[in-house]
């Protein structure tokens, strides 16, 4: 069964900045869009940032402009850089592929039922 490993989280102070790595098959990054999701205690998970063939990654409103995806095909692995960290971006992170696009679509990028091979997340705190 195909699950994707997450890692790199921790806790960072405001302010601060944390790479994420998602470790993926080389199918994976081949075929489909790869998605990055959070979900905060007593919240639901959430969309941050869709890569996919060819495009520069799609971002939630939340996250533009301080968050970075990107992939590194020889290593396998996307990436998503986050800077200038509050608390409420404080969740676990998750990534996992879309089995219905290999591109991000620029309208509603983070349907999740669209979305498998959910990997066990990585924590992120944010906190001084």
């Amino acid at each position: 069964q195909v699950q994707f490993v997450e890692s790199g989280g921790g806790l960072v102070r405001p302010g601060g900045s944390l790479r994420l790595s998602c470790a993926v098959p080389e199918f994976a990054l081949r075929d489909y869009a790869i998605g990055w999701f959070r979900q905060a205690a007593g919240k639901e998970r959430e969309g941050v940032s869709c890569l996919g063939r060819g495009d520069g990654g799609v971002y939630a409103e939340a996250v533009r402009g301080r968050f970075t995806i990107s992939s590194d095909n020889a290593k396998r692995t996307v990436y998503l850089d986050m800077n200038s960290l509050t608390p409420e971006d404080t969740a676990i992170y998750y990534c996992a592929a879309n089995l219905m696009r290999v591109r991000c679509p620029s309208t509603q990028p983070f349907t999740q039922h669209e979305f498998a091979y959910w990997g066990q997340g990585t924590q992120v705190t944010v906190s001084s």
